[in-house]
């Protein structure tokens, strides 16, 4: 069986960065789930919401909006915003959806797209993260475990993903960013 030990200082989440997101913690609430309605994203640059589609926003904002949207429970808005940056196959977008089908419990289809994101990017942490942490909450300890040592493998010591994964295996509980 295998011990995970746990450090004298507690590192919390917040603060520390998702490998290959530059995103630490949980994202900060803008107008895009607090004023926009439907697949409309917040531009700061036209004081308004904006739809994805009208070109207004690059593909950084869009992600953002995105990792906002999926923290907020908007699952199908997430997908709808992920499917108008225009790489589909960039890790980002690939570990994003990953996340919302892991979360609208379609496990299968969730792991199908971490796994791409990681075949693109081995070194996407936060897609390892989340794949061992749908892992720990569908009880199968060696398979999140094998994702925390490749997080760790990967220079991902002290950063969210790992210690994110590490805190999920340790109390069974799972992060929403």
């Amino acid at each position: 069986m295998y011990k995970i030990m746990i450090t004298t200082a507690l590192i919390l989440p917040s603060t520390l960065f998702a490998a290959g997101s530059g995103d630490s913690g949980a994202p900060a609430t803008t107008d895009t789930t607090t004023t926009c309605k439907g697949v409309m994203v917040w531009s700061d640059a036209k004081g308004k919401c904006v739809s994805p589609e009208s070109g207004a926003l690059n593909d950084d904002q869009l992600y953002h909006a995105a990792r906002e949207l999926a923290y907020a429970g908007e699952y199908d808005t997430t997908l709808a915003i992920l499917a108008f940056m225009s790489n589909q196959t960039d890790d980002r977008v690939l570990t994003y959806k990953g996340f919302v089908h892991r979360k609208l419990g379609e496990i299968e289809l969730g792991n199908s797209y971490y796994m791409q994101a990681i075949a693109r990017n081995p070194d996407n942490l936060l897609a390892r993260s989340y794949m061992g942490q749908g892992f720990v909450a569908s009880g199968d300890m060696v398979a999140a475990l094998e994702q925390l040592r490749e997080i760790r493998t990967r220079n991902g010591i002290d950063t969210w993903p790992e210690v994110s994964l590490r805190n999920a295996i340790e109390t069974g509980a799972t992060y929403s960013y």
